[in-house]
Parts: structure tokens; C-alpha cells; sequence
């Protein structure tokens, strides 16, 4: 658990609400890149941090899908993972207003509504994934499992 109560993000309380273990990390981010640059900066193994995608269905729907950050969504694989006819990427200009995160600290954690989330199944087998946290700038290093429970999210293989 985080030990800086300042620096808490809404994310890291729920985790701490649950009970869950976690591992902040914190790294100056004047400007977001992406995942790939977030990960170097912290000297954390590529395939063990993952990116949190927000789209929108057929059905105009909110979906999370949070998946490894060198991967690319299926948009078929996704859309069936939700029961859906298709989804595409939730415009960035709405990303804030949707989920109350931006860009670069969006997280499938604490959203402003409960939106159906999959987690790639490549995460199933890590002993533990780094997501953001909640703020750019803020990384959180949890089990997969630990992940879904906090966000009430299902393993779907989405990419």
C-alpha cells in the first residue's frame, strides 16, 4: 500500500479500501507520451504493463480494456468479449467527461461510473501487472487478480 497519504489518487484509495496490496510508483511526467515511454522511464519490463482503452459500442455503451502496452485491441475480439455487435475507440476529447480520468492516468480503477471491463487474458498467468494509477505520472504494480477485483472486471483474450 501506498505510504504517502498526499499523494493517494482515487485509484490507490479503493485499492486500500478493498484491502488490496499495491505497489505505488512515481515518476515525473510534465508531458504523456505513452505506455512504451512510461515503462522505460520506470525500467519496468514492457510485457508486464498495460494500458487502460476506453470505448464505446454499437449500443453507444461505455468499455474498458485493459491491455499489454505494445499490443492493439481487436475491436471483433472486444466487442464480442461485451456481447456486443462493435465497439471503436471513445473519442480523447471524451475521455475525461466518461471516465474522470485523462489522458495518461486513465485507469480501469474508480472510474465515474461502473463500466464493463476485461482485462487481456495474457495478464492471467503474471504474478503481478503495472496499470496508471489514477493521475499521469503515477504507475500501480498489483496482481492481475487484485486488479479485476478492484474493478470488477473479467480476463477476455481482446487483442
Amino acid at each position: 500500500m501506498a505510504k504517502n497519504k498526499d499523494n493517494k489518487t482515487n485509484a490507490m484509495r479503493i485499492l486500500d479500501a478493498h484491502g488490496i496490496n499495491y505497489e505505488a510508483k512515481f515518476y515525473e511526467c510534465a508531458n504523456f507520451i505513452d505506455g512504451v515511454h512510461t515503462a522505460d522511464t520506470l525500467g519496468l519490463p514492457h510485457e508486464l504493463v498495460y494500458k487502460t482503452i476506453v470505448t464505446v459500442g454499437h449500443s453507444r455503451s461505455y468499455y474498458v480494456f485493459v491491455i499489454p502496452i505494445e499490443a492493439s485491441i481487436d475491436f471483433k475480439k472486444a466487442a464480442r468479449s461485451v456481447g456486443e455487435k462493435s465497439v471503436e475507440l471513445l473519442p480523447l476529447k471524451d475521455v475525461t467527461s466518461v471516465t474522470g480520468y485523462v489522458r495518461g492516468g486513465c485507469t480501469s480503477i474508480g472510474m465515474k461510473k461502473k463500466y464493463v471491463t476485461r482485462i487481456d487474458a495474457s495478464a492471467r498467468n503474471l504474478e503481478y501487472m503495472v496499470v496508471s494509477g489514477g493521475k499521469p505520472g503515477v504507475q500501480l504494480k498489483l496482481s492481475p487478480e487484485d486488479l479485476a477485483r478492484a474493478a470488477e472486471a473479467e480476463f477476455a483474450d481482446v487483442v
